[in-house]
């Protein structure tokens, strides 16, 4: 290993380009593996002549500067080849969840108005009852290596070809740091998905503050299971290309399988998620667990009181972190910075405000919007795609609105406390639906739990929670109320409680609370009140 590498000095301002990146890259790393999916392996050499075949094939497609590309895929190299293409020829990838069907997708159709869409052959059934001519598609290319075109649908007025083998190289297109790289849509939990317009030159930041939180080095193994379509992977990409590392991508996420693959990729940086730490927890003890090279995982949103079981089983140190797919990696804890709770200090490069319905700083330990700004040119996304006045609403006064309610401490440490909209007011006092939902789903009986306002008869609030169980998990909900008390104030404790089946979610797995809200109570729904239980206060 080496010491990580100084990117700004390294990459001067007009070479934070895609094709730039690549071609230094493969200079000065040569056949060092950059990517890893499956049996696919390429290079730092291999990496510039994939892009720029794939940029051929696309310019034959009809394809040219600034059009837009749509994405259906799983991971596979092909994804890669595809975003990497695109950036080369100077057009817009536009990867889309895989979940995505219906109004979602034609509605990412409609506003990216892509003219190509490349679409895993599994993931055709997602096209039906999709006006593609109207969203503007002209050419759908199947991702099958196997395809025999002949054997699939067909689309009126639209070109079907398979997915082409090597294209043609062509020279990148001259580019700009502020030009548009990709389109990431939102997950739309109130209302229809936003496209977030990603310049060239942010991913490359991506780069330089998590490799730089995470202590990426030359020759690490960055090893993830996170979906291609989404900001944590493709900036995992961006890691490995500029510190001189291996990028490794699995088909999925799998929990029996998490720490064999790790020990057999010789991983030694992974990404996880909140809820994929407790899973991994809730698997019998592995040799595995302790046999791989991994040193510390990227792992935002994971509950307090699980770091340090899983540290002592694995050996892994849990950074946790905070970066919306607008912004970059702004927050973060560090190996020697670490406080379980806290999102960790602002970055170097950014600044940071926490404020009220009018923007007004708040003082610390007081609780309010995050709003952020970046130092750096391009360092973060420049709006919302066909949608000004979202964009407007997002960034006025010249910040970037978050939505997240935050806390910030007199050491500068920075607490998530809720998403704006799911904040709830009783009696009062504001309760976190986020710290609610914490404690209730640390009962050893409770799978998942969602957290939301419903009427009250004071003009309010209450607070209802709807709750799914483990598998074979029972738990009366007076008991669930008790287990609550000195864990929460009294306040925050629900008064409403109904038991789900499962619970309402976006393509991407995230919560509808705008659903449950809708639904309210109902005949199930059990009522503290009415119980006659009586709280601690």
């Amino acid at each position: 290993m080496t010491e990580t590498i100084d990117l700004p000095s390294a990459f001067p301002a007009a070479t934070r380009v895609v094709p730039e990146m690549l071609r230094r890259q493969a200079q000065h790393h040569g056949a060092r593996q950059l990517f890893v999916c499956g049996e696919d392996t390429w290079s730092f050499a291999d990496a510039p002549d994939i892009a720029a075949r794939c940029a051929g094939a696309l310019k034959s497609a009809g394809i040219g500067v600034g059009d837009r590309v749509a994405l259906l895929c799983n991971n596979r190299s092909e994804f890669l080849e595809l975003f990497l293409g695109c950036a080369w020829l100077g057009a817009v990838s536009v990867p889309i969840n895989t979940a995505a069907r219906g109004f979602q997708l034609q509605h990412i159709l409609n506003v990216s108005g892509s003219r190509l869409i490349a679409v895993e052959r599994e993931l055709l059934p997602a096209l039906e009852g999709i006006d593609l001519l109207s969203a503007g598609v002209r050419t759908i290319w199947i991702i099958d290596h196997a395809l025999d075109v002949a054997d699939v649908p067909r689309f009126d007025g639209i070109t079907v070809a398979s997915w082409p083998r090597k294209g043609t190289p062509i020279e990148p297109a001259k580019l700009q740091p502020h030009d548009l790289l990709t389109i990431l849509f939102t997950s739309g939990t109130t209302g229809p998905s936003k496209g977030v317009c990603c310049p060239h030159a942010q991913y490359f930041w991506w780069a330089f503050y998590t490799g730089r939180q995470l202590g990426v080095m030359e020759g690490d193994v960055l090893h993830t299971t996170l979906p291609l379509f989404h900001t944590n992977a493709l900036n995992c990409f961006f890691q490995a290309l500029l510190h001189g590392g291996t990028q490794v991508v699995e088909r999925r996420f799998s929990v029996s399988q998490f720490w064999s693959r790790l020990v057999a990729s010789g991983a030694t940086v992974t990404y996880v998620l909140g809820a994929m730490v407790p899973m991994l927890l809730s698997r019998p003890h592995s040799e595995d667990e302790k046999r791989h090279r991994v040193r510390v995982a990227l792992a935002p949103g994971v509950p307090e009181h699980f770091h340090e079981v899983f540290t002592e089983r694995s050996g892994i140190l849990l950074l946790d972190g905070y970066g919306a797919t607008e912004s970059n990696a702004v927050i973060g804890t560090t190996v020697d910075t670490l406080r379980p709770g806290r999102m960790g200090r602002l970055a170097d490069g950014f600044e940071a405000r926490v404020v009220d319905e009018e923007d007004n700083p708040l003082p610390d330990g007081e609780a309010g919007e995050l709003l952020l700004r970046a130092n750096e040119p391009f360092a973060m996304a420049a709006g919302y795609f066909g949608m000004p006045e979202k964009t407007v609403e997002a960034w006025r006064n010249l910040w970037l609105h978050t939505g997240d309610r935050v806390i910030r401490d007199s050491q500068g440490y920075f607490k998530f406390v809720d998403r704006m909209k799911d904040t709830i007011r009783r009696r009062g006092e504001n309760v976190s639906s986020f710290e609610v939902e914490q404690v209730l789903s640390s009962h050893p009986a409770v799978e998942v739990a969602a957290v939301f306002p419903v009427p009250s008869d004071l003009a309010e609030d209450e607070v209802m929670a709807a709750i799914v169980l483990k598998q074979g998990g029972k738990v009366d909900p007076a008991d669930l109320v008790r287990f609550c008390e000195g864990k929460l104030s009294y306040f925050a404790i629900p008064r409403f409680i109904e038991f789900l089946d499962g619970l309402p979610r976006t393509e991407s797995g995230k919560i509808q609370k705008f659903k449950l809200r809708e639904q309210g109570r109902s005949s199930a729904t059990w009522d503290l009140v009415k119980a006659g239980i009586e709280l601690k206060r």
